[in-house]
């Protein structure tokens, strides 16, 4: 178990339990004992069964059993994904914290796999942003990974992306792109650019990749035209981002970029249904 799985679901633990479940202390005897089956009550795809597992351990509770491969989806629903049987105050007081983490990173998972489902054949990717939950970033980016899409740069410490108001600072495009290479050698340079205009410059100045913010799907492909003209497919690749939706993406993804960042994929998605049922053993 990473030792980060286990401080994330122990804060949670933490946050619910408090001094103590008092429900469960003033009606469940000490000694009662219980199973129960976490059940998956909508289709999607099931991800966070570690961190599950993880609050019923740490509410004393060993006897976990996944039922699943995570990162499949599940259409044949309600289905059982998790059998557990210990202390039944442990049942307990693990149940809302051990839901919250599935049903939210399921819904994660769930999203990006209907945003890969929807640009499936176009050769464009589907990638995360930085608009997490503070404090949740790992998991929530495993969740997206799980749902077949790409993890983008996890945090500002591995990858180089000039955006505009670093151009500003910076004294304009071709100075911020100079100042990122000489300062990071080894890594790639992205810069955000918002027309066609601010492209073709970019281009230009040697942009190893561009992010190409809030563009109509005929800049895109004009942008896309450039770049090809200029050094084909090989060139800097191209990510479209900006408002993108499912009933958005295919036409953005026919326009020829190759990727597309979508924070709605963590910042939006809606929570996967789950339930625990339990029973005295």
């Amino acid at each position: 178990m990473d030792d980060s799985i286990r401080e994330l679901v122990g804060r949670g633990l933490a946050e619910d339990l408090g001094a103590g479940d008092v429900t469960s202390e003033a009606t469940v005897p000490a000694d009662a004992r219980a199973r129960a089956r976490i059940v998956q009550k909508e289709a999607g795809v099931a991800f966070g069964l570690e961190l599950v597992g993880e609050a019923f351990r740490l509410c004393g509770v060993e006897d976990v059993d996944n039922l699943v491969v995570e990162g499949k989806w599940r259409e044949d629903v309600p289905a059982d994904v998790v059998l557990a049987s210990g202390p039944a105050r442990g049942v307990l007081a693990a149940e809302r914290t051990a839901l919250n983490f599935l049903g939210h990173l399921s819904g994660i998972a769930t999203l990006t796999a209907r945003y890969v489902e929807a640009v499936a054949g176009t050769g464009a990717r589907i990638l995360d942003t930085r608009k997490t939950t503070p404090g949740l970033r790992a998991p929530e980016k495993a969740a997206v990974a799980a749902g077949g899409g790409i993890n983008h740069r996890i945090g500002l410490y591995d990858a180089i992306l000039i955006k505009e108001n670093h151009i500003a600072l910076a004294g304009g495009v071709a100075k911020a792109i100079y100042a990122a290479r000489g300062a990071q050698p080894q890594l790639p340079v992205e810069i955000e650019c918002r027309d066609v205009e601010e492209a073709a410059y970019a281009l230009g100045a040697g942009a190893d990749r561009l992010l190409l913010d809030n563009m109509a799907p005929e800049q895109l492909r004009e942008t896309v035209a450039l770049r090809d003209a200029e050094s084909g497919k090989d060139g800097p690749a191209l990510e479209a981002s900006g408002g993108v939706t499912l009933d958005t993406v295919r036409e953005i993804a026919e326009t020829g970029v190759e990727c597309i960042s979508v924070g709605a994929l963590t910042h939006s998605a809606p929570a996967l249904d789950f339930s625990l049922l339990l029973e005295p053993a």
